[in-house]
């Protein structure tokens, strides 16, 4: 299958590695919880990333692009090894990815590559493969944080993301410039609790951000899956999540209300910092000449509810979450401005930049090389569904139920298990099992749960069809 998927790029690689075109350098930006939705080049109603945008004018946006475990640590060693969480052992944000894993730094690395990475790690073991680490301490702090080396740790002062931003361009400019690169630059924001820098403290004071049509969406009319997350705007703040008391005497109507524009106004200084800084990495690029021979990616490690069904946070298989951005860039390969609607998993990010390293993918990695359909060329057999498991039953502060489940192109499966499976950060707590399923195309938001409807029954039984095959095929277990 791997084979297949990089047939249609294979001699636009040949051509190149026969002319002695270098290797494509490769600079990997990611941010933590930042939706797509608050992302201008998918449409946003809130938001303005001018910089970011930048990447999809100049290349791809990717529509359908999907974490397979919506929850940072998950996340990130998916990234890493290009396999599911049951596969590379990283199932919770407690878990630590095993420093003897391969990763696609490693076999980046073997190939020539100078690898660094900066910023957010959260796999608590030391980074592996890397030529250079800078990284935070678990989830880091946003103002004069400490950040961690070989040689020790470091307290740094000034904001985490502009701090990032400067040790992503120290490693560019003093690189080896006889190796392609290989740089994870990755920001701890969005993340929650939301401190924006004191460049952006005041930044949309006066204006009021749109509400989704779902912010007070009433929950009662879900299963005990959506009724027992504590995700709610509003109610599940805190006061470090607010930075003020919560008013007195508001409804909840009137509560949420007021939490969301707290809320968003907070999120989205984060996210202009976070712009501020790709644009940055983005002029040195340009300034360097090495643009055209360098793959550039905007992604985010999963989605974010932002007043969706009355949420934040993420874990849920519902779109606003498990939905990663993905842009990327790379003239002369990429079209400008163009877009695809292929389903591709975080699972695939290291299979493609192997692809475009002139590297095999391991047998071993469960992901595809996505390259062709960056290219324009979808293959033929390309996937038409996609498989989810969120672990951490009832854990980590959110009582999201664990769950599993399948997308396709036009609807969607999930099924509420009611057990962590023992699994490290879970609550040793049964809970019944139920299902959900979604018509994406009548209802692209989620709101009408037509499991039990007989004019589904068809494609109800398709669907459980599908993600039994895809659960046998990922070797995922009960």
């Amino acid at each position: 299958m791997q084979a297949a998927a990089g047939a249609a790029l294979a001699p636009v690689l040949a051509r190149a590695q026969r002319a002695g075109a270098p290797k494509p350098n490769i600079l990997y930006i990611m941010s933590d919880d930042h939706a797509s939705h608050a992302i201008s080049a998918y449409g946003s109603r809130v938001n303005l990333t001018p910089n970011i945008d930048r990447i999809a004018n100049e290349g791809m946006r990717m529509d359908n692009c999907f974490a397979t475990n919506s929850i940072c640590t998950p996340s990130r060693g998916a990234v890493l090894t290009g396999q599911y969480s049951h596969k590379n052992g990283v199932y919770t944000l407690n878990d630590t990815l095993d420093p003897k894993k391969t990763t696609v730094a490693h076999l980046l690395r073997d190939a020539g590559y100078q690898t660094g990475i900066v910023g957010k790690w959260h796999l608590q073991s030391d980074p592996q493969g890397f030529d250079y680490w800078n990284i935070l301490p678990g989830q880091g702090a946003y103002h004069d944080p400490v950040f961690l080396t070989r040689e020790g740790r470091k307290q740094h002062s000034g904001y985490c993301t502009d701090i990032i931003g400067d040790f992503s361009l120290d490693f560019l400019k003093n690189r080896d410039k006889a190796k392609p690169f290989f740089l994870m630059s990755h920001h701890k924001a969005p993340h929650r609790p939301w401190q924006p820098s004191p460049k952006y403290q005041t930044w949309l004071q006066n204006q009021d951000i749109p509400e989704p049509d779902n912010l007070y969406e009433d929950l009662s009319q879900r299963g005990g899956a959506s009724q027992r997350a504590t995700l709610r705007v509003g109610e599940d703040f805190n006061e470090t999540d607010l930075k003020v008391p919560k008013p007195e005497g508001l409804s909840q109507h009137d509560m949420r209300k007021w939490a969301y524009q707290v809320y968003m106004k907070d999120y989205l200084r984060c996210i202009r910092s976070v712009d501020d800084n790709v644009g940055r990495l983005l002029d040195y690029l340009d300034a360097e000449g090495i643009k055209d021979n360098t793959i550039v990616v905007y992604t985010s490690d999963q989605g974010f509810f932002l007043g969706d069904h009355g949420w934040f946070d993420k874990r849920f298989m519902y779109e606003e979450t498990m939905r990663m951005p993905f842009l990327v860039r790379y003239p002369k390969h990429i079209q400008p401005r163009s877009t695809s609607s292929g389903i591709v998993l975080n699972v695939d990010f290291a299979p493609t930049f192997l692809e475009y390293a002139g590297q095999k993918t391991p047998d071993w990695m469960q992901g595809r090389s996505f390259a062709p359909v960056l290219a324009g060329h979808t293959p033929a057999d390309w996937r038409q569904s996609m498989y989810y498991r969120y672990w951490m039953h009832l854990g980590g502060g959110h009582t999201v139920t664990a769950h599993y489940g399948v997308r396709t192109h036009t609807h969607k499966l999930i099924y509420y298990y009611g057990q962590g499976l023992g699994k490290k950060g879970s609550v040793d707590q049964p809970t019944p099992p139920e299902w959900e399923m979604f018509d994406l195309v009548k209802d692209p938001r989620e709101m009408r749960n037509v499991y039990a409807d007989p004019a589904y029954a068809a494609t109800r039984e398709s669907l459980r069809k599908e993600l039994y095959r895809l659960k046998d095929d990922y070797q995922d277990t009960e």
